[in-house]
């Protein structure tokens, strides 16, 4: 434990150091239950109202305030903060120059509509996220272009972007290159290639589920089986996909979403001003240009508008930051008070053999990954002090340990409504045809709970308890 560490005691122990989440998650449920499903940026309410509650509960007030700065001003919280604030103006300068429709027209000319492009978009996210190792930047691409594509195809909004989101889980969980791959394989003292070996089993039969489960979805959703008129497009718009594949690329090779997004932002830019896509005076930010710009500076009779692409793309994710912001905070309080510890040792002590320890060390990583918004620290709090000693104790592989904790680690966690995935996923829908909310996007991630259940499966059954790939 870090030396300068201070521990945030509660009245009423470490358990209230859960206090922000109980208060956080219950006024999200009576809300929700009261107005209907709320957008992110109404949770903005309980999401500072739980940390006012637990403020008079913890014992020193200095460090509780202090324990919320030190939350928001994490690596664990700044690294997504600024990811989405780039790929945010990315996404933004692919929204202006048209390409989503003109993929939809590409697209409705040769059949593919509907449910049909679902699959598609989740087979592409998924390809697209193991290659790049990047949730997160998988889902801008995904509902920067293919979303706003498919609501004009026909396709059920919500089961789309699930699918979007799911291809980027199924990425997280499988890519060599990704954080929570890396961290579950150092964690119990494994290799990478020996542990992505021996998960795309299950990886490729939770995708599997996955389609079945799109197909049986999509076909009763109206919209997805009416037939699309063909649609009309700007063939230039395709011009804009360079710039899409080149981002790709760039992210491939340099594993890194911020630089690969700011090449990608010049070149689109570049792209789309050479086509006649985007007027240049567009990326300027005073003019009165913007329809929904929300600061206006008068001066020397002039009434102008801040806007342009830059300033829409940055203000588009100002809802999904602060809430982030705010999430962390608690976090960070959890952390502090050890309420993670307590949980993590009472989970412990319920270990009974070697299928019952594979359930604990699954249940550890899924709840606190879902707590937390974030599954690489689950990881590295659960690997080495409890998924280790356990699967020691009880002679299970390191490799299905880090299984265990790599593929459990990315269910649940993109698919509440308070996590970092769900919340970046409809701000990005913000400004869409269909917007989206977060209890209604929950229930179609299908991808995490295909996953669950065929983790689940395999330790009741006890498939790869033993195996030893590296050896």
């Amino acid at each position: 434990m870090d030396a300068d560490f201070k521990k945030l005691e509660f009245y009423g122990g470490e358990w209230m150091s859960f206090l922000p989440f109980i208060v956080f998650l219950g006024m999200i449920i009576l809300t929700t239950f009261y107005f209907g499903s709320i957008s992110d940026g109404a949770l903005w309410v309980p999401a500072y109202l739980a940390l006012v509650v637990a403020f008079f509960f913890a014992k020193d007030k200095k460090l509780y305030a202090n324990t919320i700065i030190n939350g928001m001003s994490s690596k664990d919280s700044i690294i997504p903060i600024v990811c989405w604030i780039f790929a945010g103006v990315f996404a933004t300068v692919l929204k202006a120059s048209g390409l989503a429709n003109g993929i939809a027209g590409l697209a409705a000319s040769i059949g593919i509509q509907g449910t049909f492009f679902i699959i598609i978009s989740f087979i592409s996210s998924a390809i697209l996220a193991t290659a790049t190792g990047t949730g997160f930047g998988t889902i801008a691409a995904g509902m920067s272009v293919l979303y706003p594509a498919g609501i004009a195809l026909g396709a059920h909004p919500q089961l789309l972007a699930g699918a979007i989101i799911s291809g980027g889980a199924f990425g997280d969980n499988l890519a060599p290159i990704s954080d929570t791959t890396i961290c579950s394989a150092t964690s119990l003292g494994v290799d990478v290639p020996g542990v992505v070996k021996s998960r795309l089993k299950y990886a490729l039969a939770a995708g599997l589920i996955t389609i079945i489960g799109i197909i049986i979805i999509g076909s009763g959703y109206n919209g997805g089986t009416a037939v699309v008129e063909t649609i009309e497009y700007n063939s230039k718009t395709l011009y804009m996909l360079i710039p899409v594949v080149l981002t790709i690329f760039i992210a491939i090779k340099t594993g890194d979403i911020i630089v690969a997004t700011i090449f990608g932002m010049v070149v689109a830019s570049i792209t789309g001003v050479a086509a006649g896509l985007i007027d240049i005076v567009q990326i300027d930010p005073v003019g009165d240009i913007s329809k929904d710009a929300l600061i206006r500076v008068s001066g020397e009779g002039l009434d102008r508008t801040i806007g342009g692409i830059i300033y829409n793309g940055i203000n588009g994710m100002l809802q999904v930051v602060v809430l982030a912001l705010l999430l962390f905070g608690s976090i960070e309080i959890m952390r502090a008070g050890q309420g993670d510890v307590k949980l993590l040792k009472a989970l412990d002590n319920l270990a009974k053999g070697p299928r019952g320890a594979e359930f604990i060390i699954s249940i550890m990583v899924i709840l606190l990954s879902s707590l937390m918004g974030l599954n690489a620290p689950a990881i590295l709090a659960i690997g080495p002090s409890f998924a280790k000693p356990l699967s020691e104790q009880y002679g299970i592989s390191p490799y299905r340990a880090a299984n265990l904790l790599d593929a459990q680690s990315n269910t649940l966690v993109y698919a509440l409504p308070w996590t970092p995935a769900i919340i970046y996923t409809i701000g990005l829908a913000r400004d869409t045809a269909y917007p989206l909310v977060a209890a209604e996007l929950t229930p179609y991630v299908l991808y995490a709970y295909a996953m669950l259940g065929v983790m689940f499966m395999t330790i009741i059954f006890g498939i790869g308890r033993y195996d030893n790939m590296g050896k």
